[in-house]
């Protein structure tokens, strides 16, 4: 990750309405705003495609990683692809706080990543807090999720369509519903 100083600079900690950081912040997401309408406006190869995600995520992309557009992110520069991923259609990446998604991960269409969040106090509430995502290796979040800022989801791991992810998942569960519960465990011999 290419802004990991800023990355050190904002975890942890309340970033305020009035933070010097929210320009630098601001000047990061409006750079990658040519290159997000690239990925999404235009019909380019998937070398092409991944070249120009690249970019956009300051690393490079593995040949064997799949990202459909329209592809969705407010930031970019935290974003860190493993390889063998596959990303459908419509996801939405809010990636300020990092998101690490490990080898062979699937997403399904629409789903949300979130590492964001306001404070609750209505004075503060144009503040951020940021938390870390992992998705662990072999995990796959279905279709509409959304998972929570703070979250890892385990090694071969599911969450259901539609849940909401608000805690940890262990490696081997399945989750769903609002907030996410565990339903049971995947026995690995299962087909």
């Amino acid at each position: 990750m290419e802004s990991s100083t800023l990355l050190q600079q904002i975890q942890n900690r309340l970033i305020e309405a009035d933070d010097p950081l929210l320009e630098q912040i601001h000047a990061i997401q409006r750079g990658g705003e040519r290159l997000l309408h690239r990925l999404n406006q235009q019909l380019l190869s998937p070398m092409e495609f991944r070249e120009t995600l690249g970019e956009l995520i300051g690393q490079p992309v593995d040949e064997s990683v799949v990202v459909l557009p329209p592809f969705y992110t407010d930031f970019g520069r935290h974003i860190s692809l493993g390889k063998d991923i596959f990303i459908n259609r419509g996801v939405m990446l809010t990636d300020l706080g990092s998101i690490q998604i490990d080898d062979h991960v699937l997403i399904g269409p629409f789903a949300k990543l979130l590492t964001v969040n306001h404070p609750v106090s209505p004075s503060k509430r144009r503040g951020l807090s940021v938390k870390p995502i992992h998705l662990k290796r072999n995990a796959w979040v279905g279709a509409g999720a959304t998972i929570l800022p703070g979250v890892t989801i385990g090694e071969n791991a599911i969450v259901a369509a539609d849940a909401t992810v608000t805690k940890d998942v262990p490696d081997l569960a399945i989750v769903a519903g609002t907030p996410a519960r565990i339903i049971r465990y995947i026995d690995e011999s299962e087909d």
